[in-house]
């Protein structure tokens, strides 16, 4: 039977709950909602009523995310807990008096959570920005002319900056394409300059950009440092905890002053690698292999030290258990199930899962190749050459060559025939 498709194995959640989809966000505190887009109305809500204010709001990667994770903790723990009080009216009487709580990143857990939130917009922001490459599908219109584009979304790009003198940049560096030409049509539209953001008349403006390029003044850099928020996120992401005027006003000569890599922000993810018999995963092998032994008496390091097997047997004895449990086969006995349930049942039954079949059946070059393509539990397997102990590297014999008789070893050394058949083979050329 052959495999005609990819295959995958189930992803794993990570343990964190995937936040639903909604236009809404609640309130920390109350059961008041508002629109994502209303968000300056939800925290003016929190200010008034809770007393609650959220420093550098602006600068947190996904509102949402932050809102509903620290409704959860204040609902856990008092608001004490995590907020700095601020006592207005002091020297008021105590009636007078108010305290205000600020949650801020100065709290250890508020910045580690502002720090995921930004890797995470990173992620998904890349994982956008890499489709939108390779997309095919774009279809626009040209903003100053009546042309019609359909294809990668670098036609219409280029065709503005070639035609018109209108550059927003390289098209791969461009993120959420549609949406920046849409707001971007908007301000046209609104008669609102592009790069000024001066109102002006249709006509002077479509003009701007359609003259011919000795009689135009438009500074492609200005437009990158006069950049408004709303432009910002189809370019680049900031730096955590850094507005887009910070960053635009850096000097970026410094960088070359530390030429050292820095590691500091990588991420070491967990394995997640994949049962072999069932969808049970584990973040360590260590703990796949006791799951494989205790649930169905599959024991791969028994397996693995009493074959001797290195590293590339082992792959393909994990590819061929893989591809038989993909088809509803039995490894030992080659009956067929309709289910993988069933055949599971069957193979812990007879025990035929505990023991391999023939060298010879799962020994085979075709099982180099993954059944899964994303399959992590190869990437874990390792050779068994490094659990030689000394006592067994002690076992293996080693024949030292007679060399009692010397010049009898040089006369019927293979080395001398073959010097001496190579001198002749040169000597005809």
């Amino acid at each position: 039977e052959c495999i005609l498709e990819p295959l995958s194995l189930p992803e794993s959640p990570g343990g964190v709950a995937a936040v639903e989809s909604s236009p809404y966000v609640p309130c920390i505190f109350c059961k008041e909602c508002y629109l994502l887009a209303e968000q300056n109305q939800l925290l003016k809500h929190m200010i008034i009523e809770h007393k609650l204010v959220i420093a550098d709001v602006k600068l947190v990667a996904d509102f949402r995310r932050y809102i509903l994770y620290w409704k959860k903790r204040f609902a856990e723990q008092p608001i004490t807990d995590f907020c700095s009080v601020i006592r207005t009216n002091s020297e008021a009487p105590l009636e007078e008096q108010d305290n205000y709580f600020l949650l801020c990143d100065v709290l250890p857990e508020d910045r580690l959570l502002r720090e995921q939130l930004q890797q995470k917009r990173l992620r998904e922001i890349l994982e956008q920005q890499q489709r939108e490459r390779y997309d095919i599908s774009f279809h626009s219109m040209c903003m100053f002319c009546d042309q019609e584009f359909t294809g990668n979304r670098s036609v219409l790009l280029n065709h503005m900056a070639r035609e018109h003198a209108f550059n927003i940049g390289l098209p791969d560096n461009i993120v959420n394409c549609y949406e920046f030409l849409a707001v971007l049509q908007e301000k046209l539209d609104n008669l609102w300059c592009l790069l000024e953001a001066i109102k002006k008349q249709m006509t002077v403006l479509k003009l701007s950009y359609s003259q011919p390029k000795e009689q135009r003044q438009i500074q492609t850099d200005r437009a990158f440092l006069c950049s408004p928020d709303c432009y910002q996120q189809h370019f680049k992401y900031r730096e955590f905890g850094k507005s887009w005027e910070e960053v635009q006003s850096e000097d970026d000569r410094e960088l070359l002053d530390n030429l050292e890599e820095d590691w500091s922000d990588w991420e070491e993810h967990p394995v997640c690698a994949v049962c072999l018999f069932c969808e049970q995963q584990a973040d360590t092998t260590e703990k796949l292999y006791l799951h494989m032994q205790k649930s169905h008496g599959f024991d791969f390091p028994k397996i693995k030290s009493e074959h001797g097997l290195n590293f590339y047997q082992q792959v393909k004895l994990v590819n061929f258990i893989r591809r038989e449990i993909h088809h509803c086969h039995c490894y030992n006995c080659q009956e067929k199930f309709q289910s993988k349930g069933g055949l599971i049942s069957h193979m812990e039954e007879t025990e035929h899962i505990t023991f391999l079949p023939a060298r010879s059946t799962w020994d085979q070059p075709q099982y180099y190749f993954p059944t899964y393509e994303n399959d992590t539990l190869l990437c874990t397997l390792s050779d068994s050459e490094d659990l030689i102990t000394e006592d067994q590297s002690e076992d293996i014999p080693v024949v030292s060559e007679d060399i009692s008789n010397l010049k009898a070893l040089k006369q019927s050394s293979v080395l001398n025939q073959l010097l001496y058949e190579e001198n002749k083979s040169q000597e005809r050329f």
